[in-house]
């Protein structure tokens, strides 16, 4: 039995389906053949009933008057005239008789017992099956017939071969064509069995990490349109997991790339200025102090960039402890001191603050915002000619207070937009430090808005760079 459930198991579903209907078509036309068959014998009996209540009647009468029936209604009937006294029950001669008069006999001395008629089938030793049927002919005499019952069983029988034959043909075509339909409905199951196998065998390394393979047969009902759909919404799904993961793998060794290439320059610096000492001419006091300061200068370079980076990992890390100490500050005066800041760095670059309200109370980290205003006006200083005018407006909006930097020199072009908040990317395209930090400044602005719950956007007005800083007037962070 094991054994058996096992095979079926591993049958496919289609075929599996046509077999359960086989049975299930095999049961039903069971129970219909029988019932039928059942109906067909009674209303055959019933009628075989009446037709000898008719056929009695007359006999009863020939009975009566001549002591025992003299006409015999049909070839292969039975007739007996019995003379029924308490128990025993003499057969009137002359008389129509099989050669096995038991059935008759017990019938006749039933029928002294009740006062309707009665019917009954039995089976008579050398003739068959015969109905029988007795009834009074007046007080003390009972008229017993006997019909065959050959022709209704060889009509059943007639019936019961002409409904295997037919249920047995119709059941042969239920599970032929009945497969043939289910394998044709099933077939987008397959199609997507099909495809997930395709996706098994599919490279996901980084380069292929798009997944082309789709379920895109039609049909098969609801059902299967419902599957369909939640199985490419779940390739979707996958294609942009892959794409992200491809996208941030990219990233990362772009970035690694790049930090590796802004280190390598003040370390081949620091190693250039070392190798200087082992020359006296380098010893020199007036040389010895130059070079040191060289030295610093490019550890500072260092530490810088060093720094951005740890930052830039703590806010990547979401980490439990951010790197921000929030306090209530005045916007509007943390702007004014990056302003004055910048007066004092770059006196070519001429800057304008406006502020709507005098002063604007936000819980804040002033440090870290102060970071993100020096870098956006450093920005503005590194890539614009000189004498480039620099404006910062700070307002409030619904919930939001905004600060706006503003420079008019030739903008950033387009296809650079979408990237001038990565790290390390530099619009020229240069890597060369003349014009300018790592490419970290504004990464690290944008990271450091977002741990406070703002945003930054950079504007499409050609012709000019304005980058808008949006904060909440509430931040949940600790």
């Amino acid at each position: 039995m094991i054994g058996r459930l096992r095979y079926h198991r591993r049958l496919r579903l289609g075929t599996r389906l046509a077999l359960g209907l086989g049975v299930l078509a095999l049961v039903v036309f069971a129970v219909v053949g029988t019932a039928l068959t059942t109906y067909m014998r009674d209303y055959l009996e019933n009628q075989l009933g009446y037709q000898m209540k008719v056929v009695q009647t007359v006999q009863t009468k020939d009975a009566a008057a001549n002591g025992t029936v003299t006409q015999k209604p049909y070839w292969g009937w039975f007739t007996a005239v019995y003379d029924v006294s308490g128990d025993s029950a003499e057969l009137r001669q002359p008389a129509d008789i099989p050669h096995d008069i038991r059935p008759l006999t017990a019938l006749a001395r039933s029928m002294a017992h009740s006062d309707t008629e009665i019917m009954r089938t039995v089976h008579i030793d050398g003739s068959g099956t015969y109905r029988l049927r007795a009834c009074a002919v007046e007080p003390g005499v009972v008229l017993v017939s006997a019909a065959p019952m050959s022709e209704i069983d060889d009509t059943i029988d007639r019936l019961i071969t002409v409904q295997v034959i037919a249920f047995g043909l119709a059941l042969l075509a239920l599970v032929v064509f009945g497969r043939s339909m289910l394998r044709r409905g099933l077939k987008p199951l397959s199609d997507m069995a099909h495809t997930a196998h395709g996706i098994a065998s599919h490279d996901l390394s980084e380069t292929a990490a798009r997944l082309p393979l789709r379920a895109d047969e039609r049909g098969g009902g609801p059902e299967v349109e419902e599957l369909r759909t939640a199985f490419n919404t779940m390739l979707e799904h996958i294609d942009d997991s892959l794409a992200v993961r491809a996208e941030a793998e990219q990233r990362l060794r772009r970035f690694v790339a790049d930090a590796s290439h802004e280190l390598r320059t003040p370390l081949m610096s620091v190693r250039g200025y070392a190798d200087l000492f082992q020359y006296a001419a380098a010893n020199a006091p007036e040389e010895r102090d130059r070079h040191l300061a060289r030295l610093r200068t490019e550890a500072a370079r260092m530490g810088v960039l060093l720094d951005d980076l740890l930052l830039l990992a703590r806010l990547d890390a979401a980490e439990v402890d951010a790197p921000l100490r929030l306090q209530e500050t005045d916007l509007v005066g943390l702007v004014e001191e990056a302003a004055a800041a910048f007066r004092a760095s770059h006196p070519g670059r001429p800057l304008t603050v406006t502020s709507g309200p005098a002063s604007l109370k936000l819980r804040l980290d002033p440090h870290r915002i102060r970071q993100v205003l020096d870098n956006l006006l450093t920005n503005a200083a590194v890539h614009t000619p000189g004498g480039t005018r620099v404006s910062v407006r700070v307002a409030l909006e619904q919930d939001t207070a905004v600060v706006r930097v503003e420079d008019a020199g030739p903008g950033i072009p387009a296809e650079d937009r979408e990237r001038v908040f990565d790290r390390f990317y530099r619009v020229d395209k240069a890597r060369s430090r003349d014009r300018g930090g790592s490419g970290l400044g504004l990464a690290v602005a944008g990271s450091l808005v977002r741990a406070h719950g703002g945003t930054i956007e950079l504007g499409d007005e050609p012709g000019t760079t304005v980058f808008t800083v949006g904060l909440p007037l509430t931040h949940g962070g600790n």
